[in-house]
């Protein structure tokens, strides 16, 4: 495809230079046609011209309309020396007049030589030769001059609609046509074997390919294939991924473009992209159009404080019309990608327009596998590397995410010098990626002293709690924006959270301020991290999951409202008393487990100090050595070596 697309160029530019070449000698001759030139023959005033004659001076005469011509018998001077110096009547000082010239033609005007009835009397007696003439030479040269140019302007311009027309990008309308990037159908780059922890979404997408494959089948039987799926996900799940595949599953061709695409500063510039799409499809169907970030142009229309039909919106009513407009007998499929689908507009999403939504969630560890199967098929790996335990450690990790850290793995083993990706590289660059590089940060002996025992009043609530996550690694070393971190690993995964659990988070997380209090005497700022997912959570605890003083009761939360969207409108649906009352359930909550935090942190005083005096030494310890200070955790059946996911508490 690129070869073609070269070729395509190299046409181009070769049209380009010929026409180039072509108006360039166009403006050459009309600048040289109305260039002034030097006077080749004697203006000279009617009168003169009859003296002349009368004098037997002139030999021949040409008549065209008001203009006579001809030619003199001998030379005559002009203008007609009178003195070639004279001198100035106010400063008396001499002055050269302009120098006569001897010509041999001449031409004059009159107002109309039909009516003199002496001219041609008077030529005749005087035996000029008489030629009469149609005026035609000024309306050519206006038409050569004029003319001309403004036709080449205007088969320039045509040209330049055809190639727009044909497809070619460089059209003087070219802004109005379709941005979509096209794969041809014979040469697929992505397939389903390149696409890993979504078995269920490829088996729901399965009928789509096979659609796309055997159209007939299902006309026969009188079936009509969704027009438009929906694909559903977090950001880096791999939405685009799929689409391509399902393209290069069916073969057919593939449209790929971003909804901003559609949109410009140009009034009806994105309806008009829309249409020019789905012409470009019709002519190559069966086909895939694929609309990336679909809420872009597809936010629900008249949302938030004005209502005006913007361009943003015409684009939108534009799209809706065409998946309207379609044919049974074109087999078009319309995939679109977002992460936002609360904002999308309700016409989307009815029957007839985009049928399905499919859910595109985060792999899991088999899944995970898979893509580091597929990731570091590219890399040199070492004996010692282990996907399935990377996969273990990287739980909530996206498609995306494990490409990163193939890469990153890959480039800390370059500046190691490694021969191989080593699984120290792979451990040192998920430190880099979740914790941030680390800091040269010069703290003075109290400021390590705080975060020591920040971090081990993490650590410590953490390890002495039956619910919360085992501790994997504790550092004193800055990190990103950090101080100091403390990462927890769950000992599978998540899907669903019980209260118990909740409340050891939140006593894990105001385990570094109760440590502070108990030990420094003092608080810092050092738990604001800490005391906003504290109450973030908390508050969630209670207005979603019914796990406060309200009882059975969801009430709505305006943390994931789109700024300025349709709920802006909309009123609060609960009043300001349970408002207080949640305010009051929250601070509950937290004061609650600050009191656990603080009685265990009290009782396990030495086991604190104990771990604060390692931290100080070392800057960074894992389980291994929490376990030599402070002994295991007694209710522990069975610890993992390295994390399943990492969670971080963050001075």
């Amino acid at each position: 495809m690129d070869s073609d697309q070269n070729r395509k160029n190299s046409n181009l530019r070769n049209s380009f230079s010929k026409w180039w070449f072509l108006i360039a000698v166009v403006s050459a001759w009309v600048i040289i046609s109305v260039w002034p030139k030097g006077q080749s023959s004697a203006d000279l005033p009617y009168s003169v011209f009859i003296n002349q004659v009368q004098a037997g001076n002139v030999t021949k005469v040409r008549l065209a309309g008001t203009e006579i011509t001809g030619n003199f018998v001998q030379p005559v001077l002009w203008p007609v020396p009178a003195a070639s110096i004279v001198s100035t009547p106010v400063t008396g000082e001499a002055s050269v007049q302009n120098p006569s010239i001897s010509y041999s033609t001449f031409n004059t005007r009159f107002p109309d030589a039909v009516g003199d009835s002496t001219l041609m009397p008077l030529l005749v007696t005087h035996h000029v030769e008489i030629t009469v003439t149609q005026s035609t030479g000024s309306l050519l040269i206006t038409l050569f001059s004029f003319g001309l140019p403004l036709l080449m302007l205007v088969v320039f311009i045509l040209w330049l609609s055809r190639n727009s027309s044909s497809g070619q990008s460089s059209g003087v309308f070219s802004f109005i046509r379709s941005r979509a990037r096209q794969v041809l159908a014979d040469r697929p780059d992505v397939t389903f074997k390149d696409v890993s922890g979504m078995d269920e979404v490829k088996i729901e997408l399965e009928e789509v390919v096979d659609f796309l494959k055997n159209p007939k089948k299902y006309h026969d039987l009188g079936a009509r294939i969704p027009r438009g799926i929906l694909l559903v996900g977090p950001p880096g799940t791999g939405k685009t991924l799929l689409a391509r595949a399902v393209s290069g599953e069916a073969k057919v061709p593939f449209f790929s473009i971003s909804a901003s695409e559609f949109v410009e500063m140009f009034v009806g510039v994105g309806a008009s992209r829309v249409r020019d799409l789905f012409e470009q499809v019709k002519k190559v169907a069966p086909g895939i159009v694929f609309i990336d970030e679909l809420d872009a142009v597809g936010r629900r229309r008249g949302a938030g404080p004005g209502t005006v039909n913007d361009e943003r919106e015409q684009t939108l009513n534009q799209l809706l019309v065409e998946m309207d407009g379609f044919d049974v007998a074109h087999d078009i499929i319309i995939l679109a990608a977002t992460n936002r689908p609360d904002v999308l507009d309700p016409a989307l999403l009815r029957p007839g327009r985009f049928d399905r939504q499919v859910t595109v969630g985060l792999p899991d560890r088999i899944g995970r596998e898979g893509i580091l199967q597929i990731h570091s098929r590219k890399l040199t790996l070492a004996q010692d590397v282990s996907l399935s335990l990377l996969a273990r450690i990287t739980t909530g990790f996206s498609g995306a995410d494990l490409a990163n850290l193939c890469n990153e793995a890959a480039l800390v083993a370059a500046r190691k010098n490694h021969l191989k990706v080593e699984m120290i590289d792979f451990e040192d660059a998920l430190d880099r990626l979740l914790l941030g590089a680390a800091r040269i940060l010069l703290l003075n002996d109290h400021d390590r002293l705080v975060v020591a025992y920040h971090e081990a009043g993490h650590a410590l609530v953490a390890w002495l709690t039956l619910e919360a996550d085992p501790v994997h690694k504790v550092t004193i070393i800055p990190r990103g924006r950090a101080l100091g971190v403390t990462e927890q690993v769950p000992g599978e995964d998540h899907y669903n959270y019980s209260k118990e659990y909740l409340l050891a988070r939140l006593t894990v997380m105001l385990g570094g301020r109760s440590a502070e209090e108990i030990a420094i005497g003092q608080v810092t700022t050092g738990a604001e991290n800490d005391l906003v997912q504290a109450t973030r959570l908390a508050r969630r605890m209670v207005t979603r999951w019914g796990m406060g003083g309200l009882g059975l009761m969801a009430l709505s939360s305006d943390e994931e409202q789109p700024f300025l969207g349709y709920e802006l409108t909309q009123q609060r649906d609960y009043s300001e008393e349970t408002a207080a009352r949640i305010d009051r359930d929250v601070r509950m909550l937290l004061d609650e487990q600050h009191q656990i935090a603080l009685h265990l942190l009290t009782d396990n005083r030495e086991k604190l100090d104990a771990l604060v005096k390692v931290l100080l030494h070392d800057e960074t310890i894992d389980g291994e050595v929490m376990t030599k200070v402070i002994g295991p955790r007694v209710f522990e059946t069975a610890e993992p070596k390295l994390p399943l996911k990492t969670e971080q508490l963050s001075v």
